[in-house]
């Protein structure tokens, strides 16, 4: 960020005396290969012509103001028809040493947001059981991603929608039913794709302990009514406990069903008749979304009187804008990709734009133990839940390894790998770099070694290649927050974190630190590792991962 934003200033200021401004196109990033130096930049090619000049000519001209501008500046060369390959001194990047360590967990945040409310709704699942690994993937990518857009300073609120006035609530209500006059030995008349879960034996033992057989003697539409309620109480508190223990907090838990009862949902209907966006066709009522980009019109309600999904989710949708965000963020399965389009049409019939509206993919998780596939069905019952996986390999492992790849890619968990306390394990790889960093420090402390307030003149040496590195991508830190909070992408951190672990673990195995030959190189190496600790811990922080002391 200090790189791409010094770099630009000074070319700017180039540019704004020979009468030109800086292009809309122009480019300033590091180029693939870094024997071509730190930053490239392909301006001279892109305002040349505006000023009469051969672009290389320009470029050439550039080249000579840049040198004689900043002497921080080791090299500038003039490649191709014009690109600028500009080197920086060692001392630029040993200013962000001391910035990261003026800063500390500030460091790399910026007002990217400049307060604009963001509305992220994530998990949402429907509380018919407990969550599963999926689910789990779901809730680390949202509330990682509250944790980045807050520090880049948006204004975010975190929201779960529960699903509990549909066909699956109702369903929920008989299977817990059938169980229940199972356990009474009654006659059963099994549901179409039940829920089988022993939870939902459990439960139908729990209500058979406070009602005995007087549930079950009673009138059984009434009698599910009541296996509904608790089955729903029950599981949702579950759903709480378990988001809770894997660190996520939803601030919001909004209830489908009082959408309907505030009567929100016909209100929604109303405007979009009104406007002309809804009409009548065999009985049912249907939404005009064909004309916002659609394949096709979509049911609102039913000829039989019952409404969609959709329609829930269109007043849902205008609820929330009508809260003041200026962006919605859905995260949904990969399933509902085909959904994505009709609530793209659905928010622009609102009269907002559909690019108010962010939907995240996220796909399934293939889980594995020892490479061995797991077989999973919620309906069956056989599932790992996100409480097991959590007690069995921990919250820190489960996390970091949700979020490990982009999201709407498979991801392979194989449960005894995130076990192992091994480089081969991204989570341990990462972690052990901030404990190494602390190992460091505490012998440190055993030989009387302690840094100063300041680091002063000690940097200067910071001059190997594999310090250089270490700075330049302590630099980039910055860029890579706002490239996740921008893009949405909390997996963006996630691998600038293990290129971070991996580079320090290199150096360590590289340049002794304790051992230096002499002081000012001990304390500058010193610094240098105490600024890739911080950052390590500030990344995994924002990604709801501990940084531990010790391994």
């Amino acid at each position: 960020m200090r790189a791409l934003t010094h770099l630009r200033g000074l070319l700017e200021a180039i540019l704004a005396r020979k009468g030109a401004q800086w292009p809309d196109k122009a480019t300033i990033e590091p180029p693939k290969d870094k024997q071509f130096g730190d930053m490239a930049c392909n301006v001279a090619m892109l305002t040349a012509g505006k000023l009469g000049k051969k672009p290389r000519d320009l470029a050439l001209e550039l080249r000579e103001e840049l040198l004689a501008m900043d002497p921080g500046l080791a090299k500038v060369d003039v490649a191709g028809p014009g690109f600028l390959n500009v080197t920086f001194a060692p001392s630029f990047w040993q200013k962000t040493v001391e910035d990261v360590l003026e800063l500390r967990h500030c460091y790399g945040k910026f007002n990217l947001g400049r307060g604009r409310k963001v509305q992220v709704e994530f998990v949402s699942a429907n509380p018919t059981g407990p969550l599963h690994i999926g689910h789990g993937r779901g809730a680390a990518v949202g509330d990682a991603l509250a944790r980045i857009l807050r520090a880049m300073d948006f204004e975010v609120s975190t929201e779960y929608y529960i699903n509990d006035a549909g066909r699956q609530m109702r369903l929920l209500g008989r299977s817990i039913w059938v169980r229940l006059l199972e356990l009474l030995g009654r006659p059963v008349d099994y549901p179409e794709d039940w829920y089988k879960g022993e939870y939902i034996i459990e439960l139908a033992r729990e209500l058979h302990t406070l009602h005995g057989k007087a549930l079950a003697d009673g009138d059984p539409e009434a009698g599910q009514d009541v296996c509904y309620d608790y089955g729903m109480k029950s599981i949702l508190e579950g759903i709480q406990k378990d988001l809770s223990d894997f660190r996520v907090e939803h601030q919001v838990w909004f209830s489908e069903k009082s959408l309907v009862a505030a009567g929100k949902v016909e209100k929604t209907l109303d405007a979009l008749k009104t406007s002309g966006l809804a009409y009548e066709k065999d009985g049912a009522l249907w939404m005009g979304t064909s004309q916002f980009g659609d394949d096709k019109d979509r049911v609102l309600r039913k000829s039989t009187g019952e409404l969609t999904y959709f329609a829930s989710d269109i007043a849902y949708h205008a609820d929330k804008f009508a809260r003041g965000f200026h962006t919605v963020v859905d995260i949904w399965g990969a399933d509902h990709h085909g959904y994505v389009p009709r609530m793209k049409a659905a928010v622009q019939a609102l009269g907002r734009d559909p690019e108010d509206l962010k939907v995240i993919l996220v796909q399934l998780v293939n889980l594995l133990r020892g490479g061995e596939q797991i077989a999973m069905s919620t309906r069956a019952g056989q599932f790992e839940t996100l409480s097991d996986v959590c007690k069995e390999v921990g919250v820190d492992a489960a996390r970091f390894m949700f979020l490990s790849r982009k999201s709407d890619s498979h991801l392979d968990f194989d449960l005894e790998l995130v076990k192992q306390q091994t480089m081969d394990n991204p989570v341990y790889y990462v972690q052990y770099a901030h404990a190494r960093v602390c190992s460091l420090f505490a012998k440190a402390a055993e030989r009387g070694v302690s840094l100063p307030d300041a680091p002063g003149t000690v940097l200067s040496r910071l001059d190997t290649p594999e310090d250089l590195d270490l700075m330049r991508l302590l630099e980039q830190y910055p860029d890579t927050l706002a490239s996740a909070a921008s893009s949405m992408s909390p997996h963006v951190l996630s691998f600038y974190l293990r290129e971070l672990a991996g580079l320090l673990h290199r150096y360590y195995s590289a340049h002794p630190v304790l051992t230096a030959p002499d002081q000012d190189t001990v304390l500058a190496r010193m610094f240098l590792l105490e600024a890739v600790r911080e950052v390590v811990h500030n990344g995994l922080d924002l990604l709801g991962v501990s940084a531990p002391d010790k391994m």
